[in-house]
């Protein structure tokens, strides 16, 4: 059965929830594995005032008994501080659509007569759960050894160099930067963008990479559209709030390169078959390589802006300024969890496809038995085949 999830609340209602079906059982795991994802996601320079005021954790409504999974779906539900204020509460009429958010075509697609309940549904506040699901996923992974980190690679016009930096390394300290960025100079100067663009009453985007470690071979597949691993990958970065572009390794710079240098050599190391670049990003023919999977996302800077924008008053018919909704003001660090929760679940899935199995102990010596890139699981027989009669 594949892994899939659903979530469900408004950014200003009661609780979020979510419901992860289809990990198997026999995973140990607590609300303080969930929790130290949803702390990270609130953490970040740029990020706007509602994070002083929610203080998010999640409860456990079902699937895990004793701490560990059960095999049924798991639900989980994450409740809105910031409900109180709001609740049984006139709010005042919302009819300006506001530039690059889902305002004015969630009204049209659901015929809505105030456009609340698709800034309600649409909000980034909805990836709370996600990171929620994602934080289970990862554990998961880290069952099988395979790690999932992200780190902030630019905001603005600020690029950061992480020369020959691990990638290990560049997880541990992004984690220690309040822009999630690896290199202090550049986190530096990242700060000191966002410091700009607040005092300009603006907002900002940037570049985020997600990386995933320790993946074997053989994830994903090329027989259909669908089943290809970058293509369900770049599905998943695409659905968060914001993110408008996603490469796949070198994607971008490959395409100004000629083919000798765009791809990924092979040679022996002893058994092993080797390559010292990793161009493509860890995917080949939309499978796993055993490479890192290396995933850049594009975000653009959000459309709440306290600055006003040019709209439509679709109350009065006529021009107008956009009204200010609480918002960040860069986005980029806190949406680094978001990513790597998404990234997360696409693996955890495709590894259960790979693996099948009910639990834990079961799924685990098959993870052992996986072929690898050695030359004793390729045999070839080396002899002329007719494949079509």
């Amino acid at each position: 059965m594949p892994l899939r999830f659903l979530t469900a609340g408004e950014s200003h209602g009661p609780s979020l929830t979510a419901i992860l079906d289809g990990m198997p059982a026999g995973l140990p795991i607590t609300t303080e594995i969930i929790n130290k994802d949803l702390a990270r996601r609130q953490q970040g320079y740029g990020s706007g005032g509602r994070m002083k005021i929610e203080k998010d954790t999640v409860q456990i409504l079902g699937g895990i008994m004793s701490g560990e999974t059960t095999g049924a779906p798991i639900a989980l539900l994450v409740q809105n501080d910031d409900h109180v204020k709001w609740k049984g509460k006139a709010i005042e009429p919302m009819t300006s659509p506001r530039p690059g958010h889902a305002d004015l075509t969630g009204a049209i697609k659901y015929g809505y007569k105030d456009l609340r309940p698709a800034l309600e549904r649409a909000s980034a506040r909805e990836t709370t759960m996600r990171v929620a699901v994602g934080a289970v996923c990862k554990h998961f992974l880290n069952q099988f050894g395979i790690i999932v980190g992200g780190y902030v690679s630019s905001i603005g016009e600020v690029q950061a160099n992480f020369d020959n930096m691990s990638y290990e390394e560049r997880f541990k300290l992004a984690e220690e930067s309040d822009v999630r960025c690896p290199n202090q100079a550049s986190a530096n100067l990242m700060r000191d963008e966002i410091e700009k663009t607040i005092h300009g009453k603006n907002t900002l985007g940037g570049i985020i990479e997600i990386v995933a470690l320790n993946l074997p071979v053989g994830l994903g597949s090329f027989v259909q559209w669908d089943k290809r691993l970058e293509a369900k990958l770049a599905m998943a970065i695409l659905s968060v709030q914001a993110i408008k572009g996603v490469e796949v390794g070198d994607a971008f710079e490959n395409a100004k390169r000629i083919g000798t240098q765009a791809h990924d050599p092979m040679n022996l190391n002893d058994s092993n078959i080797h390559r010292a670049t990793n161009r493509a990003g860890g995917t080949e023919g939309g499978i796993s390589n055993g490479q890192p999977i290396v995933i850049r996302a594009a975000m653009k800077p959000i459309a709440t802006t306290l600055l006003p924008q040019r709209t439509v008053d679709l109350a009065s018919q006529k021009d107008s300024p956009t009204k200010y909704e609480r918002s960040d003001f860069c986005p980029v660090p806190r949406a680094v969890p978001i990513l790597e929760a998404m990234v997360a679940f696409v693996l955890a899935d495709a590894l259960l496809e790979k693996l099948g199995g009910d639990s834990i102990n079961e799924i685990k010596p098959r993870f052992e038995s996986l072929r690898k890139a050695t030359l004793d699981d390729l045999p070839m027989d080396n002899v002329p085949h007719i494949f079509w009669e």
